[in-house]
């Protein structure tokens, strides 16, 4: 998808630099992959520990082996 938008020159240019970008295309790619990424973590954090699982300590054990 081609979008034009204003972005921070400066910042950009850090952002090239410190991700190893070989573009300003590749690092604006991984900065909204990183954002992504970040957010669900967030997510599912917050949600820790309240989600109702039907699985015994066995059936753990048991899938933990298994892979």
């Amino acid at each position: 998808m081609r979008l034009s938008v204003t972005v921070d020159p400066e910042l950009l240019d850090e952002a090239v630099h410190l991700s190893g970008a070989r573009s300003k295309r590749e690092a604006i790619e991984a900065a909204l992959k990183e954002l992504v990424r970040h957010r669900r973590l967030e997510r599912m954090i917050a949600r820790a520990g309240k989600v109702e699982l039907a699985l015994s300590l066995e059936d753990l054990l048991r899938a933990r082996v298994e892979e």
